[in-house]
């Protein structure tokens, strides 16, 4: 019998699941069968964004999972192009109507961009759908330090998570520190890196041989032992069984060092740094 999957406390008091299904890429019919996999295999964190254009098919899913909508956390983001106060109430209710909800548990800004300049307004909107009952608990997704400085100072609300990309290759300990210092929970986005890089690194895959567990589900267990929750993303349902597969077993400390050790500062996957990028 599979373990419990855990859960951690938000700084609003609200619980995640720490670790949920990704679900870019997922459309359609087949998209909608794959949520609904995913949630009869065990997942009851799904993450979903506006720029996904894939609410419908995510909302479709969970309703031909046959799981109650109380026992599921549904995320989704706000795209940059709907940043000011206005434009970021209306998409979240697009959000929800799309997805045929009555409410998000959790709602991210998708990114800062800076450059734009209206983050701090966006996260207004936030703070206000949080109080309407639009969304039950509210954060931030690929915020560096000083943009969430900036939100917290202005604002006096400290968003409840960080999502941002985290794997081997990119670990992001400063800024998980960062986080534990506001009391903000770390998630990682794309936490398992590329296949093609992580199933030919050595260090991984004497690990798993050591534990007799994949490549995959020994990076999703280092992920929940540095604390982060991981939303890793698959359409096979024996995949999607495997990844949740990681509480049956612990990586010991020098386990732990020597995946850490293989971060780079030019990791990230795709040359996506928040201080620059846009997506609209």
């Amino acid at each position: 019998m599979e373990k419990a999957i855990p859960k951690v406390t938000l700084n609003d008091g609200t619980t995640l699941p720490v670790i949920g299904l990704g679900t870019y890429g997922l459309w359609g019919n087949a998209g909608a069968n794959a949520v609904s996999s995913g949630i009869n295999a065990g997942y009851r964190l799904i993450d979903t964004a506006y720029n996904y254009e894939n609410e419908g098919a995510v909302g479709e899913g969970i309703r031909r999972s046959g799981i109650s909508r109380e026992e599921l956390w549904v995320t989704s983001k706000l795209p940059g192009r709907y940043h000011t106060y206005e434009k970021a109430l209306v998409a979240i209710q697009e959000s929800l109507y799309r997805s045929q909800l009555d409410y998000f548990d959790l709602y991210l800004i998708h990114w800062p961009m800076p450059n734009q300049d209206t983050y701090v307004e966006a996260w207004q909107a936030l703070i206000d759908a949080q109080k309407w009952g639009l969304v039950r608990s509210i954060g931030v997704s690929n915020f560096l330090p000083e943009h969430l400085e900036r939100i917290i100072h202005e604002t006096g609300v400290t968003p409840s998570l960080n999502q941002v990309e985290l794997h081997p290759f990119f670990n992001q300990a400063h800024q998980r520190k960062v986080h534990v210092d506001h009391g903000i929970q770390t998630q990682s986005w794309s936490p398992i890196a590329k296949a093609k890089d992580i199933l030919i690194n050595d260090a991984i895959k004497t690990i798993a041989e050591a534990h007799n567990k994949t490549i995959a589900q020994v990076v999703l267990r280092w992920q929940y032992q540095i604390g982060s929750v991981s939303i890793p993303r698959s359409t096979s349902p024996e995949r999607q069984r495997e990844n949740l597969s990681i509480f049956d077993f612990e990586l010991s400390e020098s386990e732990m060092i020597a995946i850490s050790e293989l971060s780079r500062s030019d990791g990230r996957l795709f040359d996506m740094d928040p201080a620059t990028h846009e997506e609209f």
